[in-house]
């Protein structure tokens, strides 16, 4: 089986002093999921996965990766955008 190439296809930063940094667009099996997070947490950057608020109050992610391994794939790509741009 062909590995699957995970690529961001669009990242966007954000100028402010808050703990969100940017947004990021991933493209994953022809696919591209958007509203990825890079956020400055306490332990510093890591990659949020999308999601959205209930009528609750609370948040939920809209994507979660089948494995350990697929999640830290996604993260080092979004960092490594991050980083990069």
């Amino acid at each position: 089986m062909e590995e699957n190439v995970i690529s961001v296809s669009r990242i966007y930063k954000l100028d402010t002093d808050s703990k969100l940094k940017a947004f990021a667009d991933v493209a994953f099996s022809g696919v591209v999921i958007k509203g990825f997070s890079v956020v400055d947490g306490q332990k510093g950057l890591f990659v949020s996965m999308p999601r959205h608020q209930g009528k609750d109050g609370k948040w939920y992610d809209t994507v979660t990766p089948s494995t350990k391994e697929l999640k830290q794939q996604l993260s080092e790509v979004v960092l490594e955008a991050y980083k990069g741009s």
